[in-house]
């Protein structure tokens, strides 16, 4: 289902203001047609795994780390770091870069920071492929925070353990809190304590391997910080604008690729977006949770984008 393995052949640091460095990546066909990849999170960022879902012979791949995410510094910082920078931040790559069009592809957060942006600048997006939708909205939040417990007890019960029972009822600024505070034995537990979680419920059968990753350092830090901070802020976003505004993309052909069984990004939310959504074509994955490399979101997505190939050609 994916490529063979691939290296970039230009990569760089763009500065974006006088506190972030970006760090981006080229891979594929130099003079194919433009793709840009966009992570979750917030806070995740770029695998080497994801420069090989675009096809090397036909795309010309763009991927990056986000403001405080991966290999953009400073890492997990949380100033000058809202959604809007998020979508300047794309546009300055574009620009950088010299391209004037591009298919987007993004999951989960990705798929939500795609939709911010096509619809802010339609003009620059060719397609959008998306997998594990998220829009945004407070009770996505919500359910993220306590209803994926429903399904995933004991995760849920290791989550909320570390949270004294006294400030659990504002739950996500308790974690903030602790995610914020400046001395690391206290902002490293309660980061590996939210990678776990989030990365327990994220596949339909158990991965520990998964979680065991998701709680190193490097991965649970700016993960969870900057989840938190999103979340504490409701993504930046006024609540539902991304499906309020999707008349500004009805002209944009796309791809959903959703989870029958995601607990993270219940189908609910993929579900309607394509009914709003006349050019968005939703495909259901049966037997299949939230990650992206569960065999069936996998293929999906991948046979996603060589079907753009011939549209795009």
């Amino acid at each position: 289902m994916l490529f063979p393995p691939l290296e970039p052949y230009a990569c760089g640091m763009l500065p974006l203001d006088d506190l972030h460095l970006m760090y981006w990546e080229q891979c594929g066909k130099p003079d194919g047609v433009p793709v840009l990849y966009l992570h979750g999170g917030p806070g995740d960022g770029c695998a080497p795994a994801c420069r090989q879902l675009f096809d090397p012979s036909f795309y010309r791949a763009v991927l990056f780390d986000q403001r405080g995410c991966g290999r953009s510094i400073p890492r997990g910082e949380i100033r000058s770091n809202t959604t809007a920078h998020l979508l300047d931040d794309i546009e300055q790559l574009r620009e950088h870069l010299g391209i004037e069009r591009w298919l987007v592809c993004g999951g989960s957060w990705g798929s939500t920071l795609a939709l911010a942006y096509a619809e802010a600048h339609p003009q620059r997006v060719s397609g959008l492929v998306l997998r594990g939708v998220f829009l945004g909205r407070d009770e996505e939040i919500d359910w993220f925070l306590s209803g994926m417990g429903r399904f995933f007890p004991e995760a849920a019960q290791r989550f909320v353990t570390p949270v004294p029972e006294a400030v659990r009822g504002d739950f996500l600024q308790a974690y903030y809190q602790r995610l914020t505070d400046p001395e690391p034995r206290v902002h490293l537990a309660a980061a590996r304590q939210w990678a776990q979680y989030e990365s327990s419920c994220a596949t339909l059968l158990p991965n520990p391997d998964a979680v065991v990753r998701a709680a190193a350092e490097f991965n649970a830090l700016p993960l969870a910080r900057l989840e938190a901070h999103y979340f504490s802020h409701r993504l930046f976003l006024p609540h539902n604008q991304l499906l309020k505004n999707v008349e500004r993309i009805r002209h944009i052909p796309g791809i959903i690729v959703q989870g029958r069984y995601d607990v993270i990004c219940p189908p609910r939310s993929a579900y309607e977006l394509a009914q709003a959504w006349p050019r968005g074509e939703l495909t259901m994955v049966e037997g299949a949770g939230h990650s992206l490399w569960e065999p069936g979101i996998l293929q999906a997505v991948t046979s996603a984008l060589v079907r753009f190939q011939a549209r795009l050609a």
